[in-house]
């Protein structure tokens, strides 16, 4: 099943909407068009990482200075990525929004990713960072704009778990 690009739009442009300007990410399966779109847009920069949690960092730096950021990865970033979340954005207090693809659930075809799958709630909620599922493309831009809401009020991370309705064709 190829990924999304009318969803992938969606999401970018909601995310324009909401006025990210910044979006780190490595490149990943789901992510593709979103990379894609922020890197053609000229009114985004994206910011290629080598690892997840050095999106943190990124988004920590475009905080302090005005700019509204988001961080792309797949679930299984977001687990390598629990130090500099635990350590940076949550002791900081940085607000930070997550599109997290959320891989080894139902449908799931590839061994590699299911362990992930089974435990990225649980992490999430471990770390007391709120998060949604976001399966239906109605539902893009209400949530990341209340989802982007919540992280500059509260001043810490929040995560939108991108689901395999929303992503694949």
């Amino acid at each position: 099943m190829p990924v999304s690009t009318t969803n992938s739009k969606i999401i970018y442009d909601a995310l324009k909407a909401c006025g990210v300007r910044v979006v780190s990410a490595l490149p990943e399966t789901w992510l593709v068009h979103l990379v894609g779109l922020a890197d053609d847009d000229p009114e985004m920069t994206l910011v290629r990482l080598a690892k997840e949690e050095e999106g943190i960092g990124i988004s920590a730096g475009a905080h302090l200075a005005g700019v509204k950021s988001a961080l792309l990865m797949q679930n299984h970033g977001f687990l390598a990525s629990v130090n500099g979340i635990v350590s940076l954005a949550q002791l900081y207090r940085i607000p930070l929004l997550m599109l997290i693809s959320y891989r080894g659930t139902f449908g799931e075809e590839h061994p590699w990713q299911t362990e992930g799958g089974l435990v990225t709630e649980a992490v999430l909620s471990a770390l007391r960072i709120p998060y949604e599922r976001l399966d239906d493309p109605a539902e893009v831009l209400p949530k990341i704009r209340k989802a982007q809401t919540l992280a500059g009020a509260s001043l810490r991370p929040v995560a939108l778990l991108l689901g395999r309705d929303l992503m694949m064709e």
